[in-house]
C-alpha cells in the first residue's frame, strides 16, 4: 500500500469514528428534548395562572407593590442571563449573549445602570474574558434544571427588587433566555419580569375579556400581604419556565448540530473514499506498468542473448 493510500484510509477512520460519536450526542439530545417539552408543558399553565392571580389582585386593589408598580424615575435595572454549561449547539449561546448585549445597551441609554446575572458556564466565561462584573452566577444545571435550582436563583434577584435603590436595589428585573419555539426554531428573547406589565398581563390571560372591568375585591389579610406571598412564587416560577424553555432549545439546537456535523462527515469519508479508491486505481495502474515494462526488458534481453 502507498503512503497516499494509507494517509486516506488513516483519516477515513478518523472521520468515521468522529462520525459515530456525533451521531450518539445527536441521539442523546433528541431524547432529552422531547423530556424538556414536557416539563415546558408542565411548568407554562403554572406560571400563566401566578400572573393572573397577580393581575387580580393589583386590578382588584389599590395597593403599591414592587411586583406591580413601576418607579417613576428608575435608575438600576437587574438582567438575569441565560445560557449554557456546555458547547456543541451551534449558535445557541452566542445569540442568547447578544440578545443580552442588546438589551444591556438599551437599558443604559435609558439612563439604567445594569446589575447582571448570570446563568451557565459560556455566559460566565464571556463576561470574565472581558473581565465585566456579574453580581452573581450558577452554573453545573442547565441541562435538565429543577424548580430548587430557579428558587436558588430567584432568591437575591427579589431581595433585590426588595431594596431600595440607594441601597444597591432594583426597580427593574429583566430576564433573557431562549424561546423554544419548536425543534428547529428557538429564539433568544428578553422579558421585563419586574415590574409586571398589567396591559400585558391581561391581554396574554383569558381573563379578564376585552372591554371587561375586573371587580373590586377585599383581600385577607390584605391585598399587600397577598402580593408579598405571590412575588416569591411569580419570581420563581417565571425563571423556572425560563430554565425550562432555555433546556429544551439548548438540546434542540444541541441535535441540530449534531445532525449536521454527522452528515458532514458523512460527505467527508464518501469524499476520501473516491480519493482512495482513485489512489489505488492509480497504484494498481503503475503496478500493471512496471510489471508489463518488466516482462518487455526481459523479452528483449532474452532476444538479444539468442
Amino acid at each position: 500500500m502507498g503512503a497516499t493510500l494509507r494517509v486516506y484510509k488513516r483519516r477515513i477512520r478518523s472521520v468515521t469514528a468522529t462520525k459515530k460519536i456525533t451521531k450518539a450526542m445527536e441521539m442523546i439530545a433528541a431524547s432529552r428534548v422531547v423530556k424538556a417539552q414536557r416539563q415546558v408543558a408542565a411548568s407554562t399553565p403554572y406560571a400563566s395562572e401566578l400572573t393572573r392571580a397577580v393581575t387580580a389582585v393589583a386590578t382588584g386593589s389599590n395597593t403599591q407593590h414592587a411586583l406591580t408598580t413601576e418607579a417613576d424615575s428608575p435608575v438600576r435595572a437587574a438582567l438575569l442571563l441565560i445560557t449554557s454549561d456546555r458547547g456543541l449547539a451551534g449558535g445557541y449561546s452566542s445569540n442568547v449573549i447578544k440578545a443580552a448585549e442588546q438589551l444591556t445597551e438599551r437599558l443604559k441609554a435609558e439612563g439604567k445602570e445594569v446589575d447582571v446575572y448570570i446563568v451557565g458556564r459560556k455566559g460566565v466565561s464571556y463576561y470574565s474574558f472581558r473581565e465585566r462584573k456579574v453580581v452573581e452566577s450558577w452554573t453545573g444545571f442547565t441541562d435538565s434544571p429543577t424548580y430548587a435550582d430557579a428558587k436558588v436563583i430567584a432568591a437575591p434577584l427579589i431581595e433585590a427588587v426588595q431594596k431600595d435603590t440607594a441601597e444597591g436595589g432594583v426597580d427593574e428585573l429583566h430576564i433573557v433566555f431562549t424561546e423554544f419555539v419548536s425543534m428547529m426554531t428557538q429564539t433568544a428573547l428578553d422579558d421585563r419580569l419586574l415590574p409586571l406589565s398589567l396591559d400585558k398581563a391581561a391581554a396574554e390571560s383569558a381573563e379578564p375579556s376585552k372591554g371587561e372591568i375586573l371587580p373590586l375585591f377585599d383581600f385577607e389579610p390584605s391585598a399587600e400581604d397577598v402580593l408579598d406571598a405571590l412575588l416569591p412564587r411569580y419570581v420563581e416560577s417565571g425563571i423556572y419556565n425560563a430554565l425550562l424553555q432555555a433546556a429544551a432549545s439548548k438540546h434542540a439546537a444541541t441535535r441540530r448540530a449534531m445532525k449536521s456535523a454527522t452528515d458532514n462527515a458523512e460527505e467527508l469519508i464518501k469524499s476520501l473514499s473516491r480519493l482512495a479508491n482513485a489512489a489505488r486505481q492509480a497504484e494498481i495502474t503503475q503496478e500493471i506498468s512496471e510489471i508489463v515494462g518488466g516482462s518487455a526488458a526481459l523479452a528483449d534481453a532474452t532476444a538479444g542473448s539468442d
